[in-house]
């Protein structure tokens, strides 16, 4: 029998943009953008409060994501769910492809893992990195969200594994007023491609690997590096805005992508001065410009309160 402790926990998970180009369903970044959870493990029922991103439109029960990332940790050790009281309080954009369901997902595996007596012991971060990607869907963004900087993911028959590394980077996320869900998104994209496009792509994502690698960042290399041909060709008639927007950054000399399956746009700042006033010029009414750093760190426990 696993105890649960009777506790308050915090949990700070940050956003992730997958892919970064050809790394398709297996590179991802965290950034310096964070939702923050407060759990607080009661005799019963389930009270959730939400605020900023989201107010209002996600769910308020059992099937919030956190607290579905919850009952998977919890299910995982054979433990029962306690009632919960949830306070959500976010800064990243639903559906713009910026990995607010894997900030979710792994906010609540981490912080079921630690209302479980002795939890880092039952559920160690590879068990937490399965767990959570089995339920989100997706281990990229999953991957960079738990672990933090930039990391490669891939699965396995026992489950998915991951290697981070420390990436110094800047970058604009460019958001715009338009959501679209990755099941969507995911949709348009081919049951076959050509050998010629992947084997491109291969390339393409090991030069990225290998151009983030390099102390010494070649704004040149790191364009040649983002190009693809896997996913966001075909994904971009339902997004016609993001896509102009990525071309003609790209035209500039700017190493821009989707960020995961869209429609935000990222683009990587390499040489370019006082980028948020430039980039605003370029965008509609509606779209929001966010500068970011790479996040180090990933998700992490602030504090539990033993009560």
């Amino acid at each position: 029998m696993v105890d649960v402790l009777h506790a308050t926990v915090q949990v700070t998970a940050p956003a992730t943009s997958a892919n970064l180009g050809p790394g398709f369903d297996s590179l991802g970044i965290a950034w310096t953008m964070a939702d923050c959870v407060t759990v607080t493990a009661v005799a019963s029922g389930l009270v959730i409060d939400v605020s900023g991103e989201g107010a209002g439109a996600l769910p308020d029960d059992a099937s919030h994501l956190v607290v579905r990332g919850m009952a998977a940790a919890f299910a995982a050790v054979g433990a029962q769910l306690p009632g919960l009281r949830l306070h959500c309080r976010n800064t990243i954009p639903q559906g713009r492809g910026l990995g607010s369901s894997a900030a979710a997902v792994v906010s609540g595996v981490l912080a079921g893992r630690a209302l479980l007596e002795h939890g880092e012991q039952l559920i160690d971060d590879a068990a937490a990195l399965s767990l959570a990607a089995q339920l989100e869907g997706h281990a990229d963004n999953v991957a960079a969200c738990l672990l933090g900087g930039l990391t490669v993911a891939w699965a396995t028959e026992s489950g998915v594994r991951a290697v981070r590394q420390d990436v110094d980077l800047r970058a604009v996320l460019l958001v715009p007023p338009q959501v679209m869900a990755t099941s969507a998104s995911r949709e348009l994209l081919p049951e076959l491609v050509p050998h010629r496009d992947a084997v491109r792509n291969v390339g393409r994502a090991a030069l990225l690997v290998a151009t983030l690698n390099n102390p010494v960042l070649s704004r040149e290399s790191l364009l040649a590096a983002t190009q693809d041909w896997l996913h966001q060709p075909y994904r971009a008639f339902a997004m016609p805005e993001s896509f102009a927007l990525v071309a003609e950054l790209r035209a500039f000399g700017v190493p821009a992508v989707l960020s995961g399956s869209g429609p935000s746009v990222l683009a990587f700042l390499v040489g370019v001065d006082d980028p948020p006033g430039s980039f605003r010029s370029l965008v509609t009414e509606g779209w929001r410009v966010h500068e970011v750093l790479v996040d180090p760190s990933g998700a992490r426990v602030l504090r539990t309160l033993r009560e």
